[in-house]
């Protein structure tokens, strides 16, 4: 294999990685597992009600569905990032109110 070959394999494997790279959004999945968890916590203290859960529940599969969506061209830009980061705030603030609101108590 000659010098010309091997950078053109090189060039090749460094661009899918970049582009794969893009799509990644290690930081939003693992603020969504931590979310569920504080859901989950809620149902297991008796902070929330079934219903109060289901509805946080519902706002966490409508930002994964958003999140699904910006990925699927292969590119997330920063706008839908943005709006990501965005839905995650008014969600984590939804759980911390439904939990910390005295009905299940």
């Amino acid at each position: 294999m000659n010098t010309f070959t091997k950078f053109g394999l090189l060039a090749v494997t460094t661009l899918c990685q970049t582009a794969w790279a893009d799509v990644d959004m290690p930081r939003v999945d693992r603020r969504q597992e931590i979310q569920e968890q504080r859901i989950e916590q809620g149902i297991e203290s008796g902070e929330l009600t079934r219903r109060e859960a289901n509805r946080l529940e519902r706002q966490q599969m409508r930002i994964e569905r958003q999140e699904n969506a910006a990925q699927a061209d292969g590119v997330v830009t920063p706008a839908e990032r943005a709006r990501l980061n965005h839905q995650q705030n008014k969600a984590s603030r939804n759980i911390a109110r439904k939990k910390h609101n005295l009905r299940g108590q």
